[in-house]
């Protein structure tokens, strides 16, 4: 089948982690949520409907796909998805004549005609969305349209669970001289990893699933459900239930219930708890989160800069690509940082919210706009793990940059005056 992935009008509400990415690209359980609609409708062909500024980086990592390619999309029937859809786990029956799926009566996928996807492109989906609605039969799609990133961090244990069942690794059980607490069925190894002496793998709640290249060395303790990435290292670390570790992170100290998408390190000891943390971010020595209000009480977390209200008593912090957190920094319970952000302790706990390119020191908030030295620190960070900053990065983060100037502004004037407040 045909599938082409797309971008609704909402899909602002899961920032700062979609500013750098397409929201499919976004990881639950051990896979990305596109390879789960993929294999869902057991895709052929794959195309996506993504923000421009994305589209050229997009292209480039991945050129096998049609992106935003409207000649493409309108020769043929198409399945179209949203790409915040976590589908369920079985494919439902008989999906072959033109339909819409339901979640809470929002279309989270649609058989589409060509005639019915002519004109159809980044700036006119949410219209098209709501002619298929109108044109085509509806079914009850099931799974979960998601709203806010907390939500993946939410659901990320049950994820785990249901992607052991269709991992393709190899099991490997007596070569590995670690201490299993639970059933042996439940622990997933790659032969290709490296497991030191003196590890524990607790199964007793869920599965363990560790990828190609990954390393877990001694006195770590991994508990399921959790998934390592290939090419992560695990350093004396305790992993604890619900965690997703993405390609080529570097992780020590303690990480709870939380989602590294790749290529982020944290390295040293401190407390990561209910959080979802983008690419290429660097969390100096001692860095904590809080993922608990004192009082017990319900978490809000900024989303645009606005306060929402999650529902929840244990939500942490959600961090864009290539922010620094420096020594000792702590960041408050719902906290939501930037692309590009650079945070330095103040003995405290930190502002809720940092919009990106902006630097936290000395209790003062000012903007990091030297691009062209942030762009060189971010090479010489890639490069450190064989990836190349190519101009197609560069210029995507310049559009970000440009994207998120007023709101940077605002908060940099709203912050001074707040400093005033008190001096005065």
């Amino acid at each position: 089948m045909r599938v082409c992935l797309f971008e609704d009008r909402d899909v602002g509400n899961l920032e700062p982690l979609v500013w750098t990415r397409p929201a499919f690209e976004l990881l639950s359980g051990c896979t990305s949520l596109a390879r789960k609609q993929c294999r869902f409708f057991q895709a052929s062909e794959v195309g996506a409907l993504v923000r421009p500024y994305l589209a050229g980086l997009c292209q480039e990592q991945q050129p096998s796909m049609h992106w935003n390619d409207a000649a493409w999309l309108a020769s043929e029937r198409t399945i179209m998805v949203n790409a915040r859809w976590l589908p369920p786990a079985e494919f439902i029956a008989a999906l072959s004549e033109p339909c819409v799926g339901l979640v809470d009566d929002e279309v989270v996928f649609a058989i589409a005609e060509p005639e019915h996807l002519a004109g159809c492109c980044t700036s006119t989906i949410d219209d098209c969305v709501e002619a298929w609605k109108r044109a085509y039969p509806s079914v009850q799609a099931g799974g979960r349209l998601i709203r806010y990133l907390w939500e993946l961090v939410q659901i990320n244990a049950t994820q785990i669970r249901a992607d052991q069942q269709r991992f393709s690794l190899p099991r490997q059980e007596s070569a590995v001289k670690i201490a299993l607490v639970g059933p042996a069925h439940q622990l997933t190894i790659d032969p290709r990893a490296r497991l030191d002496p003196m590890v524990v793998a607790d199964c007793t709640r869920g599965p363990i699933i560790i990828e190609q290249d990954a390393v877990v060395t001694a006195f770590s303790r991994l508990e399921g459900p959790c998934f390592i990435g290939r090419g992560t290292h695990v350093l004396g670390a305790r992993i604890r239930a619900g965690t997703s570790l993405g390609p080529q992170c570097r992780v020590g100290g303690e990480v709870e219930a939380s989602i590294l998408q790749g290529f982020s390190n944290k390295y040293h000891d401190g407390f990561l708890g209910h959080s979802y943390v983008g690419e290429w971010v660097n969390f100096g020595a001692g860095t904590n989160n809080s993922d608990l209000r004192n009082d017990y009480g319900v978490i809000a977390v900024p989303v645009k800069g606005e306060p929402v209200n999650t529902g929840l008593t244990k939500v942490g912090c959600f961090i864009g690509d290539h922010t620094k957190t420096g020594l000792g920094t702590l960041l408050n319970s719902g906290s939501s940082v930037g692309v590009c952000c650079n945070l330095l302790p103040a003995g405290q706990l930190l502002p809720k919210y940092f919009p990106s390119f902006c630097s936290w020191w000395n209790s003062t908030l000012t903007a990091n706009a030297n691009i062209s030295s942030l762009m060189r620190t971010a090479a010489e960070v890639m490069a450190r793990r064989e990836r190349q900053f190519t101009e197609r990065h560069a210029a995507l983060y310049q559009s970000v940059f440009e994207q998120t100037a007023d709101e940077r502004r605002r908060m940099i004037l709203e912050t001074e005056r707040r400093r005033l407040r008190r001096s005065a």
